[in-house]
């Protein structure tokens, strides 16, 4: 759940209005099934209304900035370690602060190139069978995802760490990261 500042009061409050005004035009309406399809096509448009407006609010209004990100490989465990900070740069308070870093291999850059790197053939039966036996192929790209923090007031830093298990068959490897506010 998000946390919920005065823009959400009021774009719900607008879509709330909206959907008072809908429903009192569908009771005007003689026709009863008439009156039945309104009144279901105006709940259903407000309720998406009122769910994108909680999002774009999210994100104009819950700004987060990541510092410093540093990174280091375990190689005794096999486990890459993040750490860094991230700050609240917005007016509101963000409920959860979400780090996502994105690993892809580079093999082909060290000249480590087999078919399997790219390719990876699939039918119909794979669907049912899970390739009966055969080996599965390495994936080449890891995407984790990390709550870093909490309650983050206005301006407010938090430091965080995190870990996870590192493929020992990755070279040469480019990192992506995202950090998000909700």
């Amino acid at each position: 759940m998000t946390l919920l500042n005065y823009w959400h009061y009021i774009a719900l409050g607008i879509v709330f209005i909206l959907f008072i005004l809908g429903v009192v035009s569908s009771f005007k309406q003689s026709d009863k099934k008439m009156m039945l399809s309104m009144l279901f096509a105006v709940t259903l448009v407000t309720t998406f209304l009122a769910i994108f407006s909680v999002i774009i609010v999210d994100k104009y209004t819950k700004k987060v900035n990541l510092y410093d990100l540093k990174n280091r490989r375990l190689l005794s465990i096999e486990q890459i370690v993040y750490f860094g900070k991230v700050k609240n740069i917005g007016k509101f308070p963000i409920g959860k602060v979400t780090f996502e870093i994105k690993l892809v291999n580079k093999g082909h850059a060290t000249g480590n190139v087999k078919g399997g790197n790219f390719y990876k053939p699939s039918g119909f039966l794979d669907f049912f069978s899970g390739g009966m036996g055969i080996k599965k192929s390495k994936p080449q790209t890891i995407t984790k995802t990390f709550i870093v923090a909490k309650n983050l007031k206005p301006g407010e830093v938090k430091v965080f760490r995190v870990h996870f298990p590192y493929p020992g068959y990755f070279r040469n490897v480019s990192q992506f990261s995202k950090v998000s506010g909700r």
